[in-house]
Formats: structure tokens, C-alpha cells, sequence
């Protein structure tokens, strides 16, 4: 999975890249991804934003049982993941997500399709079968929301990119460290 990762965030880039150039009809400004006089605030937005989604997350996972159903079945597709390859896919996937729904299917620039496009979307992109599914859509589709108005305020990608990076990296290493515990799948403990 991991590399399969690594392939699919690394087209989502390139596709944002291209839609947000060919929409800019030139080079792609650098305020988009970060102004350099308030840098420092996009950040700790962003990684305000990130906790306050991780909190959420926490709370889900205490009060249903499809959170902690949903999370073994996520552990379980992931498998085994060192704790740089969870930082490293958190990375490009915070990265080429922000690009593709915050920066190209929402963005700033002219022909955008707006917050709601993008939320929608991120939110269907993080769907699966199974009703244990449901909350992970419902809480990308809360993630893509304050992700997206983070954007829409802030003008940049620096804190949508830092909040959802984040929020990858404690999740996808959580997930991971949790499906080395699990038995192998077929198996039963006693």
C-alpha cells in the first residue's frame, strides 16, 4: 500500500499542478502556497485545525463502535508501517490532496469550482463499503469543510497542507502500530 501511495498522491500533484497552471495561464504564483509575510499564522491555523480534527476523531472512536470497527479495517488494508513511511506518506498525501481539492478543484485563482465542489469530493474520495465507511466520509467530509474555509480565509495551502499532514501522520502511524497487534486476518484470539 505504501507504494501504491506514493503513485496515486504523486498523480494528484502532477494533475493539480497542470490544472492549476493551465487555469493561471503561466506560472504558479507563489501566494498560493504560502505568504511570506504570515507564514507563521497559516501555520499554527493549520495545525490548530489539525488537532482540533484529531480531537474529533478521539472523541469518535470512544462513542461508536463502526470508529473502532472502521479503524481495524483501515489497520488491516495498511498493514505494517515504519514510522518514516507513515511520515512520509502523511507528507505527500497532506500535500497532494491540499493541491488537487484545495488549490485546484476549490481554488483562488479564476474557474474554480468552489468550497462546496471540493468538500463533496474529498469527502467521496475517502468513502468505502460497509456502513463503518460512513464515518470516515462524514469526517472527511468535516476535515475537507474546515480545510477548505481555512483556504477560502487564509488565501494559501500552507495550513489546509500542515492541518491534514498532521492528522495523517499520528493517524496513518497509529493505524499502522494497531495492525501489527491484530492476529493474521482468518485467525482467532482467545
Amino acid at each position: 500500500m505504501y507504494r501504491l501511495g506514493w503513485i496515486v498522491y504523486l498523480v494528484m500533484a502532477v494533475v493539480g499542478v497542470l490544472w492549476i497552471g493551465i487555469r493561471a495561464r503561466g506560472p504558479i504564483p507563489l501566494g498560493l502556497f504560502v505568504d511570506p509575510k504570515t507564514w507563521w499564522l497559516d501555520a499554527l491555523l493549520g495545525l490548530g485545525a489539525g488537532l482540533l480534527l484529531l480531537g474529533i476523531w478521539w472523541i469518535a472512536e470512544r462513542v461508536s463502535p463502526m470508529a473502532r470497527r472502521l479503524q481495524e479495517q483501515l489497520g488491516g488494508l495498511l498493514g505494517p508501517m515504519t514510522v518514516s513511511e507513515a511520515l512520509a506518506l502523511a507528507l505527500i498525501s497532506g500535500f497532494a490532496e491540499e493541491l488537487f481539492f484545495r488549490g485546484a478543484v476549490q481554488g483562488q485563482l479564476g474557474g474554480q469550482w468552489g468550497w462546496l465542489t471540493a468538500t463533496v469530493l474529498f469527502a467521496v474520495l475517502h468513502s468505502g463499503q460497509g456502513k463503518h465507511f460512513l464515518q470516515w466520509t462524514l469526517f472527511a467530509a468535516i476535515a475537507g469543510a474546515l480545510l477548505g474555509g481555512l483556504m477560502w480565509w487564509r488565501g494559501n495551502l500552507l495550513g489546509p497542507v500542515l492541518g491534514h499532514a498532521l492528522v495523517n501522520g499520528i493517524n496513518l502511524r497509529r493505524l499502522a502500530r494497531d495492525s501489527a497487534r491484530l492476529p493474521p486476518s482468518g485467525q482467532q484470539t482467545e
